[in-house]
């Protein structure tokens, strides 16, 4: 099958399986290592993207759902070599830790912000609720999304 999509702005056509899950293309096709295979069940939300602007698991979706869709991924959320204000935001706060789980927690936090620019602490984790981290205890990612979340707030 042919698939004809955007990935992080920039028009792609593969001819490929329809059935080959979106982590495994992304990862293994495109070479774009930033989106983490963890449970492989849609459990964990390490595989965290963008479709359409809003956050799905890659690993529970097929290529042929990406025709015609406009995808992010963390490596699309930088911009002329320059982090992301919530990835800068995350390190500031040490919300990274070992990292496995930062590429799909910072997807998830940039689909929270665009759906609500000025979430609460209570906003921010119920956002969050699928993504799984070992690490932190959450509240430093927690804190960073209020950071960023600020700063949209000045956009605005």
């Amino acid at each position: 099958m042919t698939i004809r999509f955007t990935l992080n702005g920039k028009s792609i056509q593969l001819d490929i399986a329809a059935d080959r899950r979106v982590v495994d293309l992304l990862r293994e096709d495109l070479e774009l290592t930033g989106t983490k295979e963890g449970c492989g069940a849609g459990e964990c939300g390490a595989c965290s993207i963008l479709v359409d602007g809003h956050n799905h698991l890659s690993c529970l979706m097929v290529a042929a759902q990406l025709e015609g869709r406009d995808v992010v991924t963390i490596e699309g959320l930088s911009k002329n070599e320059r982090l992301h204000p919530l990835q800068e935001a995350f390190v500031r706060h040490g919300a990274v830790q070992c990292g496995f789980c930062t590429p799909g927690m910072i997807i998830a936090s940039e689909s929270l912000l665009k759906r609500n620019p000025c979430p609460s602490r209570e906003d921010i984790r119920e956002g969050l609720a699928g993504n799984l981290c070992r690490c932190t205890g959450y509240q430093k990612i927690v804190e960073a999304v209020e950071e960023a979340s600020r700063g949209k707030e000045r956009e605005s």
